[in-house]
């Protein structure tokens, strides 16, 4: 049990601080493939 927390502790230490290398970039994500457009109007209309 006293070799465990030794492990333990310096398994969390490696894991914590990036051991596993440099950070990358995230890939850039793609163009969206939705486009709306139109117009809109709002108005009263009268009759005769």
């Amino acid at each position: 049990m006293t070799r465990l927390i030794p492990a333990l502790m310096i398994t969390a230490l490696l894991t914590a601080c990036g051991v596993d290398g440099s950070p990358t970039h995230p890939e850039p994500r793609p163009e969206p493939g939705i486009s709306i457009s139109g117009t809109v109007e709002i108005g009263v209309a009268g009759g005769n």
